[in-house]
């Protein structure tokens, strides 16, 4: 949305935009606004306020009914908003598919969130130095980038993410001893690549953690997410990364709900 607005692309005949944001009030996608309305072209906007400009100026308002979030670092609206898509893609194919999907999420989120305990103890074995990486491929990647701006937002870690199959390009001459690197792993079909990656940055002394699910699990992996849908599995390791990152800052002892330097909402471009 920073980019859009200044440097429109060409766009198709008849598009349809998608405004997702949590507060409804975010400052580049504002700035979009008169592009878009000037074109008549039509507006969905995805949100957690529908009291917010971006609700009204749109021409249908989804409510990701995430309930009021007081933390700045979003945690629950970013889950609700990657589950309303899931079932906006059910309205469109017409059936079921990510409905049933969710209800198996939801439970699973619950019950991890009631046995979580270890995770502490991994972050403090871990998360020992002031950076750290996260690293996964399609939509671990997607996710890792996630994981890695919630980790610097609340503990002040400088972290980054990666495509693990971009190691080799520069990013693999950091990894220095202890390092820590945290991979995401739930994609079948690039499973035995990323496990690759992962032996790689170890190779070099790099403290990793893995993150996976059970059906791609080793015996000697950290935590281990129960299957649920393939491109849902990456929505339930979300939690633990969110968990990750809420210990750091805690071991750290930072104010974890109102992080230095952050706002709520983007209302400045």
């Amino acid at each position: 949305a920073s980019e859009f607005a200044y440097y429109t692309p060409s766009l198709s005949e008849k598009p349809l935009f998608m405004f997702i944001s949590q507060s409804g009030e975010t400052a580049d996608l504002i700035a979009c606004l008169p592009i878009i309305k000037s074109s008549k072209e039509n507006l969905i906007t995805i949100t957690n306020v529908l009291t917010s400009r971006l609700a009204k100026e749109a021409d249908v308002t989804l409510d990701v009914m995430a309930g009021p979030e007081i933390a700045v670092a979003s945690t629950k609206a970013f889950t609700a908003q990657v589950a309303k898509i899931a079932l906006l893609i059910d309205d469109i194919k017409g059936n079921h598919e990510y409905l049933d999907a969710l209800q198996m999420v939801q439970s699973e989120m619950s019950d991890f969130l009631s046995h979580h305990d270890k995770i502490k103890t991994l972050v403090s074995d871990h998360l020992i130095k002031h950076h750290a990486f996260y690293i996964g491929r399609g939509l671990d990647y997607y996710l890792a980038l996630e994981a890695s701006l919630k980790l610097k937002e609340i503990s002040y870690i400088q972290s980054e993410a990666f495509p693990a199959g971009e190691l080799k390009h520069g990013t693999i001459a950091l990894i220095e001893d202890k390092t820590p690197v945290i991979a995401i792993l739930s994609e079948k079909k690039t499973a035995g690549l990323t496990r690759a990656n992962i032996e790689e940055v170890k190779a070099r002394g790099a403290n990793s953690l893995v993150i996976t699910i059970d059906s791609l699990s080793e015996s000697y992996d950290d935590i281990i997410i129960k299957d649920v849908h393939p491109l849902l599995n990456s929505l339930l390791c979300c939690v633990p990364t969110q968990l990750i990152a809420y210990y750091a800052a805690l071991i750290r002892g930072h104010d974890i709900d109102k992080p230095r330097n952050l706002a709520k909402s983007v209302t400045v471009e």
